[in-house]
């Protein structure tokens, strides 16, 4: 069999394969994009009351709001997945390492200003292959971006081996 024979059945073959987890990596990946706009994607960040960095409470004021919530997902430290502090928006966004659950809190106050889920962290699981286990996102992934590679460099030799042999065969029989 001959190269170029190779490489389209590899070409064809991995492209079939490969189809599906390009439709679902674009599909996530274009939510991922507009997370930020779309709410029940990911909840806009609320704003806190007024106020400097200098005025905002301690960490452990505003946990100890959330886990006044009584919230399943919230019941201790050992819950709490990450904490993003948003100085300009005076706000503590505190995310549950279960259901994706996350609680906005007022940087000033202690207030609770929002408890909603995060429909984008679930969204990324899946984009980037965690979602179905350790093994995926170490394996499969990897493997993926490896077999996306094969395929842009198989498609241009696809594309470039037929014009080299019409030039070689135009070149052996005098035509040019």
């Amino acid at each position: 069999m001959g190269s170029f024979k190779l490489f389209w059945n590899t070409h064809k073959w991995t492209g079939l394969v490969l189809s599906g987890l390009i439709t679902g990596t674009t599909a996530t990946g274009f939510l991922l994009l507009i997370k930020k706009e779309v709410d029940w994607i990911q909840p806009p960040t609320r704003e806190g009351a007024a106020g400097s960095p200098e005025d905002f409470i301690p960490l452990g004021g505003a946990l100890a709001a959330v886990y006044a919530l009584e919230h399943p997902d919230f019941q201790g430290h050992e819950d709490i997945d990450r904490i993003d502090v948003r100085p300009g928006d005076r706000v503590y966004k505190i995310r549950s390492e279960h259901h994706d659950a996350e609680v906005q809190v007022c940087a000033v106050t202690g207030a609770i200003l929002s408890v909603d889920t995060r429909p984008s962290d679930l969204i990324e699981r899946i984009h980037d292959g965690s979602f179905f286990g350790d093994w995926a996102h170490g394996w499969v992934m990897p493997a993926y971006a490896v077999a996306l590679l094969f395929m842009v460099f198989s498609g241009w030799w696809l594309w470039i081996e037929p014009m080299v042999r019409r030039r070689r065969w135009r070149r052996r029989h005098g035509k040019s």
